[in-house]
This record gives C-alpha cells, sequence and structure tokens, in this order.
C-alpha cells in the first residue's frame, strides 16, 4: 500500500464510508421508497384558520351563511374518503388509517370502504 493510498483508506474510514453493499430490501413487501410529505402541515394550518376566520365572520350576524357553512362540512367529509380512498390505494392498510382517524381498522373500513 501507498503512503497516498493509506491516508485515503485511513480518511474514508474514519468518515464512516461503507462499501456498497447488496440490497436486501424485499421490492414485493417495500414497494416504494420513503413517503414524502411536503407541506401538509401548513397546507394543514392555513385551512384550519380560514374555517376558523369563517366561523368569526358568520358570528358576526350572516345567519344565510350558516347553511354554506354547512355545506363545507360535507365537503370536508368528501375530502376525508378521497383522501382514504388514496391512501389505501397507495398501499396504507386499514388499520394505519384508523388509528390516525382515532377508530378502529373495522370502523374506518365501515365507513369509507365501500366508497366507489
Amino acid at each position: 500500500m501507498t503512503p497516498a493510498t493509506a491516508t485515503t483508506s485511513h480518511r474514508t474510514r474514519r468518515q464512516g464510508h461503507r462499501p456498497a453493499s447488496k440490497n436486501t430490501v424485499n421490492q414485493q413487501l417495500t414497494p416504494e421508497s420513503a413517503r414524502t410529505v411536503v407541506e401538509n402541515d401548513d397546507y394543514a394550518a392555513f385551512a384550519r384558520r380560514i374555517l376558523r376566520a369563517y366561523g368569526r365572520r358568520v358570528a358576526t350576524g350572516d345567519i344565510e351563511a350558516l347553511t354554506l357553512m354547512t355545506t363545507l362540512a360535507h365537503e370536508i367529509d368528501a375530502a376525508i374518503g378521497s383522501a382514504v380512498t388514496g391512501l389505501r390505494d397507495y398501499g396504507y392498510s386499514w388499520a394505519e388509517i384508523g388509528s390516525r382517524l382515532g377508530v378502529t381498522r373495522q370502523a374506518a373500513q365501515q365507513r369509507w370502504g365501500a366508497q366507489p
């Protein structure tokens, strides 16, 4: 081993570099790599602020807008159904979805499983 090779080899080990090894991931069990969430937390916070502001606006005397707010509740239910369908298509189990919604897997499947 030359002095230059010894220095390079020592430097590589010190930095924690490992030689490439065989990929042992079972592709049938792990069809996708890490699932990235880009801005969902910020987006949800923004939507909450809008809904709260709308509620405050209606509370100042716009009783006709109360009907529109109930329509929004139905739209939110439809959006949750769409999200659940998409998550199922993406590969999430009913147990994973139910745990995020605070219900059992059976309850999640009964509520959102029969949607087209």
